[in-house]
């Protein structure tokens, strides 16, 4: 799986001109709040097709992962049912500016240009790059300038790949899928692997491979909840039943759950 940001960035500019010229709500508009209180549904968007975030379960056909369980979580503490609403990614954002649901819960980045569109929770999970490596290797890499004159698999077309063919004297070999970079790096055809520190987490949980966690080589990226801007009581209860959920250990429960250790919060 790749970077999120990295595939919205092609559709960035219409989807956030799209959410920036939708037609106001009026001041005397319900807050958001009220209005999922008399419907008794938080209707939730999400991609359903990422796992472990969000996915539908081969056996079941229900949606499954770490997304939709906090949703799950959330709309319990907002004394409401969830309602889930598939969407596809290129297209969520825009979904949201249009009314489509309530809220997107899909590893949604935080960042200034969604920002102006978009109110956002606080974070619920934090990620960043991190290499992955043999369980034997012996050679410290800190960095990715560490790895020059050695290969490094990322996955093709992410913004990993990216990162690492700048930096020179790294071999740099691209795959199309992470079982795939992750065999490849078993059984020594390259040195280390790069990917989200969140993806790397899910890979190792289930990977019977000699691999195992390298250094975290980026900066943290911080995942919330958007919703339409103009809900102050909407933005206190949400991130209320976030704080509750923290302190009471379930978000914490639910990390275990996907990945093994806490990602909800910042390494």
């Amino acid at each position: 799986m790749q970077k999120r940001d990295f595939t919205f960035k092609l559709a960035q500019g219409a989807l956030l001109a799209l959410a920036l010229t939708s037609v106001a709500l009026p001041a005397s508009a319900a807050d958001l709040l009220a209005t999922v209180k008399a419907r008794g549904t938080l209707k939730v968007a999400m991609e359903g097709t990422y796992p472990p975030f969000n996915y539908k379960d081969q056996k079941s056909g229900e949606l499954a992962g770490y997304d939709v369980d906090v949703a799950r979580l959330l709309a319990g503490k907002l004394g409401v049912k969830v309602e889930f609403v598939s969407s596809e990614w290129a297209g969520i954002l825009a979904g949201l500016a249009a009314n489509k649901y309530d809220v997107i819960i899909s590893q949604v980045g935080i960042n200034p240009k969604r920002e102006q569109a978009f109110d956002f929770s606080a974070p619920y999970i934090y990620s960043m790059p991190q290499l992955i490596v043999r369980k034997d290797e012996k050679a410290v890499y800190k960095t990715l300038a560490d790895l020059k004159g050695k290969k490094l698999g990322v996955g093709q077309g992410s913004v990993y790949e990216q990162q690492a063919r700048a930096v020179p004297g790294v071999e740099v070999r691209s795959y199309a899928a992470a079982p795939d970079t992750m065999s490849d790096l078993a059984f020594g055809r390259i040195d280390a692997a790069l990917n989200d520190s969140l993806m790397s987490a899910y890979l190792l949980k289930i990977s019977k491979l000699p691999i195992k966690a390298g250094a975290q080589v980026g900066a943290v990226e911080r995942m919330g909840i958007p919703f339409q801007k103009g809900n102050p009581q909407f933005k206190e209860a949400l991130n209320k039943a976030l704080a509750e959920a923290a302190a009471d250990g379930s978000l914490k429960a639910i990390s275990l759950k996907w990945f093994g250790t806490d990602v909800s919060k910042a390494p």
